[in-house]
């Protein structure tokens, strides 16, 4: 595979495709906690732009050595994906109805609720292994990082944009994070499930 910049282009658009999942969980997480600092944006960009690169290479790795396991796996990605986001996103509503008096605290996603989400809005990017098999390993690297930076930059505008509003919607912001949550897990089930 010729690194030129069709290469580098259909890298940045397979970002742009597999970030929409993290963005609209990063929009969540910004509602839900409107003051987050500039930091801890980076870590949650960061986490869904890390396994946003390691997740194709596992599928790139899963081709060349037991592709019939991960092709007979695949049908599972769907259904981990809800499992996962359900339990994220009724955690963040629970959470959110408990506190609907709106006294303003935010409910930020703790350190495993951030690795499950990383998880749940990534498993997807396994696929593009497949339509990677032919790169050398190098290449396959190469496509796997710019598509983790462009998540990352991706995250950044959603969790900017989900501070924005949870701001000015307060004590409500968690229920909308976990509605939107459970919404993402639902869409990504159907996708896969039915339209695959």
């Amino acid at each position: 595979m010729e690194l030129d910049i069709f290469f580098f282009l259909n890298s940045i658009l397979f970002g742009v495709g597999l970030a929409m999942d993290a963005f609209s969980v990063s929009l969540a997480n910004g509602l839900a906690e409107p003051k987050m600092k500039a930091g801890r944006m980076s870590l949650i960009a960061g986490t869904f732009g890390f396994f946003q690169i390691i997740m194709p290479l596992i599928g790139w790795v899963c081709i060349h050595t037991i592709a019939s396991f991960f092709t007979a796996f695949q049908v599972c990605i769907p259904w981990i994906a809800l499992t996962l986001l359900l339990c994220i996103g009724g955690k963040m509503l629970i959470e959110g109805i408990r506190n609907k008096e709106g006294t303003g605290e935010a409910v930020a996603v703790g350190f495993w609720g951030l690795m499950l989400q990383g998880v749940a809005t990534s498993i997807d990017a396994l696929s593009v292994g497949f339509t990677i098999a032919e790169y050398s390993l190098p290449a396959a690297l190469v496509e796997s990082l710019i598509i983790g930076i462009v998540t990352s930059g991706v995250c950044i505008a959603g969790l900017s944009i989900g501070k924005k509003f949870g701001t000015r919607l307060a004590g409500k912001a968690s229920i909308l994070g976990g509605t939107l949550l459970i919404l993402i897990g639902l869409e990504i089930f159907i996708k896969g499930v039915f339209f695959p």
